[in-house]
């Protein structure tokens, strides 16, 4: 009883962050609301925030919202195909369509807690293919491993593309405008290279110290097993369609992004680049421990869109809210719904092979 009732405490605490969050966000957006309107000379009582979000909805072009959902779909088949790659140098075969439900149940119950969907798909699966679960938890360790990786070369294509525009968000500032005339120690290099420099020298000067801590340690614990997770990578059947497949999953996480602009009006001008970032720091926001991104996701993409691109911020929040919750209902919950109903009837009869144990050979 008293686990139940912990369970749902946390459960509670983590809706509870997620709506805090999306309730300051909306607050702030609601007074830049208030303020467009006053300059359009309509009436404070005239003027919710809540009501446009609601019409919004209706001017939203749903074919396009359509496209995102194929795109969510596309994305998350190759992240099955490339899960099922990784459990077949084990001996195993699993079912695709295990796989990718399974994968539709985690991302339902990351909605109620954030991050137990990887237990939750990695027991699953476990469950319907005999696989033991140890087994497949690493797995799905290194499925992270590969997506921590592809993130790392994202952010570094959003920084190469739009520098001036991500240093200006982070240090202040209209980063492109004053670059070409500012002193050297307020650009962006010297600002993140000098920190960077004396980190690195400082870490040098301690290191025997620091090497003698437990932190320590357990960071150099964490660093030997993501290489090693890498390493794997080596040993699949056909590591470039994995690469491949990669690809795909991020690739289609960004079109999401950039579809969406074209399916909302006062978006649908704008270009992939900024797509690109919007899906950036969406990703980023999801990444935060909050119910799918509650709250820290609509902060980000709204950032990005105001911030960047000059788009108003009533529409800003209109568009975080059309992407966020038809990704949400039309992907996360609709699907996961189904694959909770639906995998044990497919399995119903369903005996997975198991792969052969191997003899081991007396000595002589």
């Amino acid at each position: 009883m008293k686990k139940h009732l912990f369970n749902a405490v946390k459960v509670l605490a983590f809706f509870g962050i997620g709506f805090t969050i999306l309730y300051f966000v909306f607050q702030r957006q609601q007074a830049a609301y208030l303020e467009e309107c006053g300059l359009k000379g309509i009436a404070a009582e005239d003027c919710s925030l809540f009501d446009k979000v609601i019409t919004d909805f209706g001017t939203v072009n749903w074919w396009w919202i359509g496209g995102v959902l194929l795109a969510f779909t596309l994305s998350n088949w190759s992240r099955t195909v490339r899960w099922v790659m990784l459990l077949r140098p084990l001996g195993y075969r699993p079912r695709l369509w295990n796989g990718y439900g399974t994968i539709m149940m985690g991302y339902f119950a990351n909605l109620f807690f954030p991050r137990i969907g990887e237990i939750v798909r990695a027991g699953a699966l476990s469950r319907y293919e005999r696989i033991p679960v140890e087994k497949v938890v690493g797995t799905v360790v290194v499925d992270r491993i590969a997506d921590v990786v592809s993130l790392a070369l994202v952010l570094a294509l959003s920084f190469f593309l739009e520098y001036d525009k991500i240093t200006g968000f982070f240090f202040g500032g209209p980063a492109a405008e004053t670059a070409a005339t500012a002193p050297f120690y307020t650009r962006w290099y010297f600002l993140l290279g000098v920190p960077i420099l004396l980190g690195c020298a400082l870490l040098w000067v301690l290191r025997h110290r620091i090497m003698q801590l437990s932190l320590y340690r357990k960071a150099r614990q964490i660093a030997i097993g993501f290489l090693e997770g890498i390493r794997t990578i080596r040993q699949l059947d056909n590591p470039v369609a994995f690469a491949l497949h990669s690809v795909n999953v991020w690739l289609m996480y960004f079109l999401m992004a950039w579809l969406a602009l074209f399916a909302f009006p006062p978006t649908a001008g704008l270009t992939w680049v900024a797509g690109l970032l919007v899906f950036t720091f969406g990703a980023l926001g999801i990444l935060i421990p909050s119910p799918g991104g509650m709250g820290t996701y609509h902060f980000l993409v709204i950032s990005v869109l105001t911030l960047f691109y000059g788009v108003a911020d009533g529409d800003a929040f209109s568009y975080a809210n059309i992407l966020f919750f038809s990704v949400q209902v039309g992907g996360n919950v609709i699907q996961g719904l189904l694959a909770f109903a639906l995998l044990p009837l497919y399995n119903r009869r369903y005996e997975p092979a198991v792969p052969p144990v191997r003899a081991e050979v007396a000595p002589a």
